[in-house]
């Protein structure tokens, strides 16, 4: 794939050297031609192009050839540039999939499909999330969203009064909008099938829309 990365900072470069050990073509949108020039004297890896341009202006933001990117990745330290680079993605260059950094989480609710969001990170809520769910059992804890939060990632780590133990998934109940994609039990990763049975203990992460989140919490958590 090609992907165009706008913010050369600390977690631009990252993700940047992390997506092109895996193949993918990426070019990195910077302002800052000082920053710009100290990456490519410490050396480019591989598969990573620098570019010195305003990420947030039209005509610079082109040079990038934006427009031939399967995905634009908003990730500097201003959610409003981030914002303004992600509509800019959608509407001036149709690309397909937007992918968008939340700096302060009190902004997230901007991160929808109105500024060209596709799915939005924000780091303060992942951690909250992931803090939660290491130590809750007996509840459901949302990860990530995806679409301008129409799907969410949850988690739920079954308590020993669940009723879903010892059920298979398939008799489960689950509405049609939530399905069960991985299980993860004694340090493992199950893929989950529909006689796949759940124990107690297991952590179970399910896909789903936010109306059917009531249901999936009643059959995992009762």
């Amino acid at each position: 794939m090609r992907i165009v990365i706008a913010g050369g900072g600390n977690v631009g470069t990252f993700i940047a050297e992390d997506l092109a050990k895996a193949g993918h073509q990426i070019v990195i949108v910077e302002v800052d031609a000082d920053r710009v020039a100290e990456a490519r004297t410490a050396g480019v890896a591989e598969g990573i192009t620098w570019v010195t341009a305003d990420a947030c202006e039209v005509s610079e933001f082109s040079r990038a050839d934006v427009d031939r990117a399967d995905v634009v990745a908003a990730v500097t330290g201003d959610d409003e540039d981030n914002l303004v680079i992600s509509l800019l993605a959608k509407q001036e260059f149709a690309v397909p999939r937007v992918v968008a950094r939340v700096n302060n989480p009190k902004n997230e609710w901007m991160f929808n499909e109105m500024w060209g969001v596709d799915v939005s990170v924000s780091t303060p809520h992942l951690l909250s999330a992931l803090v939660e769910e290491a130590v809750s059992v007996g509840t459901l804890v949302r990860l990530l969203s995806f679409e301008g939060g129409r799907a969410r990632l949850c988690e739920a780590t079954l308590a020993p009064d669940s009723p879903a133990n010892d059920k298979e998934i398939v008799d489960l109940g689950l509405p049609r909008s939530a399905t069960v994609v991985a299980v993860l039990r004694d340090s493992h990763v199950i893929v989950p099938r529909g006689d796949t049975v759940l124990r107690a203990g297991d952590e179970v992460l399910v896909l789903t829309t936010p109306d059917a989140e009531a249901e999936v919490i009643s059959a995992l958590l009762g």
